[in-house]
C-alpha cells in the first residue's frame, strides 16, 4: 500500500483580513513565527508519513504554491479554474490518484491548520491509513479541549472490529450552540471535525457516485483527459465533502474515526491566533503578543495581539485584548472578543466596490 497526502490549499481566510487576502490567503503566510508558511508546515509534517504529496489549489495561487513547495513536482499540483468547495477539490485529486496508483490510500489535510503534537499526528495518520486500506472512509477526530461553537463535531459509535482505538461514526453534526457543545463535551464521545479524511480514491469516488453519479463521472473524465478541465469544471456542484460523502456514508455505517490529541488549531480568527502564539511562548510576556518585528511596537499597559507588517511604528496605551493589524494598504483595529466579526468588514468592502482590498 502506498499513501498519498493531498493538501487542499484554498479559501481566503476572511476573518484574518487584512493579513489574509484573496490574492495571498493565510496558507501562504507565516502565522506561527517559525519562518515557514502554513502550507510549508503542512508539507513538513506530511512528508515523513507519505509516499507522495499532491496539492490542489486555485489557479491564481499555483505559482506561489510552486515557489513555496519546490519539492513537489509540478504534475502533482492541481490548479482549479475556480473555487467549487472541498468535494470538487478532493474529488479531483482522488480521480487523478485512482489512475496513477489504483491501490493507494489518500489522506486530505488542509493547508492552513496548525498541529503541535506532530508525533501523535504521524501515528494517527498511519492508523487511519491501515483502516482505510480495508475499504473504510476514515476521519480523524480531534479531542476537544473546550466546548467550541466554531467547529462541527463527530459522534463516536461502537468500537470498530479489528482496529483497536477506532470507532464507527454515528453522525456528523454542524456547529452547535454553546449549551449543546457543552453537552457534547460532557459525554466524552464527541470529537471536533477538522475535515481530515483518509480513504482509497476509488472508495471516495464510488461513495460520491451513490448520491451524484454525474459528479463522479465528470471527475473521472477530467482525470482521463486533463485538457477537459476548463470545460467540465464549472459544471461540478459546489458542495463540501462532508455533505456530499461523509454524512450519507456515516448514516450507512461506512465511516470510521480515529480520535487523536494533536494540539490542533485552524487559526479561524485573530483571537485563536493570539491564543496559539501565546501558548508557544515559554514565559508569559508583559504586553501584547507580536507577530512580526518587535521593535516596531511600543506598548504601555496594553495586552492583545499586534501584527506590524507595514514597517510603521505602532504605539498602544491602556488597551486590553486589542487586535491591531497594520499592512501597507489597510489597518484593522478591533478586540479579541470581536475577532469573528472581521469577515463582515471584508463583505462590506466587496459591497462598496473595494474588492481590491480583499
Amino acid at each position: 500500500m502506498t499513501f498519498w497526502a493531498v493538501i487542499p490549499a484554498g479559501g481566503a481566510g476572511t476573518r484574518l483580513w487584512p493579513l489574509s487576502r484573496s490574492s495571498e490567503p493565510k496558507f501562504l503566510r507565516d502565522l506561527t513565527g517559525h519562518g515557514r508558511t502554513l502550507l510549508q508546515e503542512t508539507y513538513d509534517r506530511l512528508e515523513p508519513v507519505s509516499d507522495g504529496i499532491m496539492v490542489v489549489t486555485g489557479a491564481v495561487h499555483e505559482r506561489a504554491v510552486c515557489e513555496q513547495l519546490p519539492e513537489v513536482s509540478h504534475d502533482a499540483i492541481l490548479a482549479e479554474p475556480s473555487g467549487r468547495d472541498s468535494m470538487a477539490a478532493i474529488g479531483l485529486a482522488a480521480a487523478f490518484l485512482e489512475r496513477r496508483d489504483p491501490d493507494a490510500v489518500m489522506g486530505s489535510f488542509a493547508a492552513d491548520h496548525v498541529i503541535r503534537n506532530v508525533d501523535n499526528f504521524h501515528e494517527t495518520v498511519r492508523s487511519a491509513a491501515a483502516i482505510a486500506a480495508d475499504g473504510w472512509l476514515v476521519t480523524i477526530g480531534i479531542s476537544p479541549t473546550f466546548a467550541s461553537t466554531a467547529f462541527g463535531y463527530i459522534a463516536e459509535g461502537k468500537p470498530l472490529d479489528g482496529h483497536p482505538g477506532a470507532y464507527l461514526v454515528d453522525e456528523f453534526v454542524e456547529k452547535p450552540s454553546a449549551e449543546v457543545a457543552a453537552g457534547y463535551l460532557a459525554t466524552g464521545r464527541y470529537r471536533w471535525n477538522a475535515g481530515m479524511f483518509v480513504v482509497r480514491p476509488t472508495v471516495l469516488l464510488d461513495l460520491l457516485a451513490e448520491s451524484d453519479p454525474g459528479f463522479t463521472e465528470r471527475l473521472r473524465a477530467i482525470a482521463a483527459e486533463p485538457s477537459r478541465l476548463e470545460e467540465l469544471w464549472e459544471t461540478l456542484p459546489k458542495i463540501a465533502v462532508d455533505h456530499a460523502v461523509a454524512e450519507p456514508a456515516a448514516a450507512a455505517g461506512k465511516v470510521a474515526t480515529v480520535p487523536a490529541d494533536l494540539g490542533w488549531d485552524d487559526i479561524g480568527d485573530f483571537d485563536s491566533l493570539a491564543t496559539l502564539l501565546q501558548a508557544a511562548t515559554a514565559a508569559s510576556p508583559e504586553g501584547p503578543t507580536i507577530l512580526g518585528d518587535d521593535s516596531l511596537v511600543h506598548a504601555l499597559d496594553s495586552t492583545g495581539l499586534v501584527v506590524p507588517h507595514s514597517g510603521r511604528t505602532i504605539a498602544l496605551i491602556g488597551l486590553e485584548d486589542i487586535v491591531v493589524v497594520d499592512t501597507d494598504d489597510a489597518v484593522l483595529v478591533t478586540t479579541r472578543s470581536h475577532a469573528q466579526q472581521v469577515k463582515k468588514i471584508v463583505a462590506a468592502l466587496k459591497d462598496s466596490d473595494r474588492g481590491d482590498l480583499t
